[in-house]
């Protein structure tokens, strides 16, 4: 069960984008108590995930910007100052006129200069192709966009597993004290027989290995533990040197209030990898009709206004404006090749969506009986932690009397450690699975503490 969830986590966080962080700042000397809000909070802010999906919407986003940029008019100026000096003989002008009439036609003009001072304009005023690419890029606008909101989704997933993970390792180094406790207490009262003479050594030495047992059991829950502390801290910006608690215990609570079948209608309608798949396909659908737009005609205008003369004073206004239908006659088979390759992709998002539809279904599906094992699991595990917990007392009572030695006692030791130990990785699977369901429907974000809090 741990495992499969495991698997879960490690696909829907796609290892490396979303296990690191942005610094919140240096480590302070306090300690910090950390709620489950609090971290998700942090996630969301500092996660790279989080980042990076961000600023992919807003690198779409610019993108988007340049391509609608060429369906709006293109309006530059500019200031020219000319001097100049002409050869009319480089020209091939070689004019010669009989010295009888005394003309003389200087072969070299200048020096002269002039200014022009202008606006120049131009404006695509029928241009399918532009107007489908850009369409095309307000698709992947969305795409991102969703992309980026699914992107959060993941965070809140990953950093409340990593909160989970902790609570979990929490409770094995609390319930492993306890039984060190208890493993003390059973090695004194063997000591103390042993010394009166009520019982063997072996049941002293016996209660002893089973206290260093438990001690060296303490000593690697221990190190678990901080180790997950500092797994948490890496996925929310806390320094690794940052010494904080959890501030929240999350209980064992059934989920009642969404049932599979209202799970995946949600699914359908939240789950935004589902709807950034979606814009992807359009996105494709509307750079075919780019690619083929490249065979059509296209309208544009150029303008320019602007003042010419020797100098500002003496200067006056011309103006020029134009009209131009490009008719695409022949290029190679370009736009051949460019549908070519765009039937290509959309094919690829068409069948890109329809696998994301049916893994989100599967998502949905796999949460719910992952819950529904867990929740069977748990109650068991209850069951079998009261017995374990009542059989070591009795045991205890047993040798107190006289009537049983350290080896009933030992056996029933571990009994109540395998118990505890399942009874807590079944708390952890069951959380974990609620978890899966709020990402599994795309609501994380949204329902993802009231969920594991519900009762």
């Amino acid at each position: 069960m741990v495992g499969i969830l495991a698997v879960a986590v490690t696909g829907w966080a796609q290892t490396g984008a979303f296990q690191g962080s942005a610094s919140s700042g240096p480590p302070t000397d306090q300690t910090i108590s950390l709620s489950l809000d609090e971290a998700l909070k942090m996630g969301l802010h500092y996660n790279l995930g989080a980042i990076a999906s961000q600023q992919d919407s807003q690198r779409a986003k610019g993108e988007g910007i340049a391509v609608r940029s060429e369906l709006f008019p293109n309006l530059s100026g500019g200031l020219r100052e000319d001097v100049q000096q002409i050869d009319f003989a480089s020209y091939g002008f070689k004019l010669k006129f009989p010295p009888s009439l005394g003309i003389n036609f200087p072969n070299i003009v200048g020096p002269f200069n002039y200014f022009d001072l202008r606006a120049y304009l131009t404006q695509r005023v029928a241009d399918m192709q532009s107007i489908r690419s850009y369409q095309s890029s307000r698709e992947g606008q969305r795409a991102a966009d969703f992309s980026a909101a699914d992107a959060r989704e993941i965070v809140v997933y990953v950093v409340t597993a990593a909160y989970l993970q902790v609570l979990a390792e929490s409770a094995r180094v609390d319930s492993v004290r306890v039984q060190v406790a208890s493993a003390q207490a059973i090695a004194q009262q063997a000591s103390d027989r042993f010394m009166a003479g009520l019982s063997a050594k072996i049941d002293m030495t016996r209660s002893q290995v089973e206290l260093q047992t438990q001690e060296q059991r303490l000593t690697e829950e221990q190190a678990n533990y901080e180790k997950q502390k500092i797994a948490l801290g890496r996925l929310i910006g806390l320094s690794p040197g940052q010494v904080f608690i959890l501030a929240d215990k999350i209980p064992y609570a059934p989920l009642e209030n969404i049932t599979l079948d209202q799970a995946l209608i949600m699914a359908s309608q939240n789950r935004s990898d589902l709807k950034a798949s979606e814009a992807q396909w359009r996105a494709a659908e509307f750079a075919r009709k780019a690619a083929v737009a490249e065979r059509f005609p296209t309208l544009g205008i150029v303008a320019d206004y602007g003042v010419i003369g020797i100098n500002p004073p003496n200067s006056h206004g011309t103006f020029s404006v134009s009209g131009q239908l490009l008719f695409p006659i022949w290029a190679g088979g370009h736009s051949g090749g460019d549908i070519i390759a765009a039937d290509a992709t959309l094919k690829q998002r068409r069948a890109e969506y329809e696998s994301t539809r049916s893994r989100v279904e599967a998502d949905v599906r796999n949460a719910y009986l992952d819950l529904n094992a867990a929740a069977e699991l748990m109650r068991v595990a209850q069951s079998r932690r009261e017995l374990a917990k009542d059989e070591l007392s009795q045991s205890m009572d047993r040798f107190a009397s006289g009537v049983a030695d350290t080896v009933e006692v030992t056996q029933a030791q571990e009994v109540v450690a395998s118990a505890e130990s399942d009874y807590i990785a079944n708390l952890h699977a069951h959380n974990l699975a609620k978890a899966s369901v709020a990402r599994a429907i795309g609501q994380a974000e949204k329902i993802m503490r009231d969920l594991l809090r519900s009762q």
